[in-house]
């Protein structure tokens, strides 16, 4: 890696300057937000690289910086929430076996809405892939994914392209992982022509003393960061940036980039190494010892820093250590990229060799997928810093805190002018014709279509499947690895809302998305134990669109 330290110093230079210089170097920085970064958080001249570190971490996607004061009004505990929103994905408990251990359902809900309109399949596949890894790096068993989709008017062209991308990738990264689809939502309007929502539930078990944490254990100092899986090159570059922007038709070529490229079946070679490896860490022991987190928004920046600052601590990493798929690349892009199909664990050096051989010998990753391994990439240090290498040269040397804070803002909104209202509806002269209607509706028309594209069987754990009934069933302790107290127990899934709601009034939106999930669970027999939002809204800083979320969420 032939580049040396870039810095970008705006020192002197006016707000239009400042602008004019972050568009040229593409990065979605404000005026406000790069001199915080330069005068009170670093006190010098920003790298490049710095500053799309701070651009990333400091995004919509990865900082929740616009949503985070209100979205603390929702509940997180609860004397069956092991783990609220803290971590890579959710923990509840279902089940206690005879000897007092609880048995758990790990839960992620994410969505990856521009990618899936930009390129369909690649981005549905990988929003599959990121969604198992988060639950996987909780140390859990993945036993079920679900999916809700939202697309544009279903007699337009490019509907159709986009919607048949988008159930074909789901079911080509899905199928192959030997994960049953159980269940989802499928709306058409026109509000979604230009911008898809493709939002997806991931579900995994777990037993609560075998939960592995997204962050280092106590007493870390000097332990080792290895990365394991696909080599790291340019795909999905800036892509946690690209989720929180607008889509622009015009630059929808420009920002294919920024979409991740699939590679299901070595994912599924990651799963059963990874499982291989938990079985290992659980009968040595281990596992309060270490911690693993799945590389998304920000790739090796992302997941190297936040393992590393959620317990306190800064981080060090070398470029050079790092494998890599494309030679020649800016350091920033092997640092930030989110290329798919990769882990980070943290764990003392003693261990390094065990996790090290187990994926590039026993698992014979180099063997299974050109350039992939595990490698040594970096150490956790106890001074906070977050010090990244390239060659002889520091390219980032900042604050742990300081990068993950991101930026908090309050900001204005304003109720929109209610352009639509509760309709008033006749009486038909004509009920025969109006059922059949309603029939025909493209909004209730059978799903089988799509939900005949996923395998729903796969792991024999599934008791209604999707399509059957208004939520999907699973035992998910059904087999002789659990003990035989539990295997009876169920779990009842639902994602569901009505988007026309919202555009009447988004409080009873949000109202209605609650009540419609929990009726749908309670229609199998089920008691509703726990919710997950993905609220997908406009740009927060238009002032009516804020307003839509945060009448949402209240």
């Amino acid at each position: 890696m032939p580049f040396t330290q870039e810095l970008v110093d705006f020192t002197g230079l006016s707000d239009p300057e400042i602008k004019t210089k972050l568009v040229e170097l593409n990065i979605p920085l404000t005026v406000e937000e790069v001199l915080k970064i330069q005068n009170d958080m670093l006190g010098r001249a920003p790298s490049l690289s710095e500053l799309i570190l701070f651009s990333i971490q400091g995004s919509e996607h990865s900082s929740y910086k616009s949503s985070r004061n209100h979205l603390k009004q929702f509940t997180t505990e609860g004397p069956d929430v092991v783990l609220g929103a803290k971590e890579d994905a959710g923990v509840v408990a279902v089940a206690t076996d005879n000897d007092g251990h609880r048995w758990c359902v790990v839960l992620s809900h994410e969505s990856h809405n521009h990618p899936s309109q930009i390129v369909p399949y690649e981005g549905a596949a990988t929003g599959v892939g990121g969604n198992v890894r988060d639950v996987m790096c909780m140390g859990a068993e993945v036993i079920a994914c679900t999916d809700s989709l939202r697309f544009g008017e279903i007699k337009n062209n490019k509907t159709k392209w986009i919607h048949d991308g988008v159930v074909a990738g789901i079911a080509g990264y899905g199928n192959p992982l030997g994960i049953p689809n159980i269940g989802g939502d499928l709306y058409y309007h026109e509000g979604y022509n230009e911008n898809c929502l493709v939002t997806l539930v991931t579900l995994g078990i777990v037993r609560e003393d075998n939960i592995i944490h997204s962050y280092a254990p106590q007493d870390a100092d000097g332990y080792d960061l290895v990365l394991i899986g696909k080599p790291t090159d340019n795909s999905g570059f800036g892509g946690a940036s690209f989720a929180s922007l607008e889509l622009e038709e015009e630059k929808k070529e420009q920002n294919k980039g920024a979409v991740q490229e699939p590679n299901a079946f070595l994912e599924r070679h990651l799963l059963k190494s990874t499982y291989a490896l938990f079985d290992i860490l659980k009968e040595k022991r281990l596992i309060d010892n270490i911690g693993f987190k799945d590389l998304g928004a920000g790739g090796v920046a992302c997941a190297s820093v936040e393992l590393a600052e959620t317990s306190g601590y800064g981080s060090e990493v070398w470029m050079d250590k790092v494998h890599i798929g494309m030679d020649n690349l800016h350091p920033s892009v092997y640092l930030c990229s989110e290329t798919q199909e990769r882990f980070m664990w943290v764990c003392p050096p003693d261990i390094t060799p065990l996790i090290v051989d187990h994926y590039n010998k026993v698992f014979n990753f180099p063997g299974v997928s050109k350039g992939a391994q595990a490698s040594v990439i970096g150490k956790i240090r106890n001074d906070g810093q977050y010090i990244v290498h390239n060659g002889n040269e520091e390219i980032v040397n900042a604050l742990a805190a300081d990068v993950t804070e991101g930026f908090l803002y309050d900001r204005p909104y304003e109720a929109r002018e209610n352009i639509f209202t509760e309709p008033d509806i006749p009486e038909p002269s004509d009920y025969n014709q109006t059922l059949l209607n309603i029939l025909s509706h493209e909004n209730m028309a059978s799903r089988e279509p799509v939900f005949e594209s996923y395998d729903k069987q796969v792991q024999g754990r599934i008791h209604t499947e999707t399509g059957l009934a208004d939520s999907g069933v699973m035992a998910p302790f059904n087999s002789e690895n659990y003990p035989e107290e539990i295997r009876n127990v169920g779990i009842a899934l639902s994602t569901d809302h009505n988007p026309r709601y919202g555009l009447i009034d988004p409080y009873w939106g949000g109202v209605n998305a609650v009540l419609e999930a929990v009726r749908n669970v309670a229609a199998v027999g089920a008691t509703p134990h726990a919710l997950s939002d993905c609220l997908c809204f406009g740009s927060p800083e238009k002032p009516h669109q804020m307003w839509e979320f945060v009448e949402a969420v209240r």
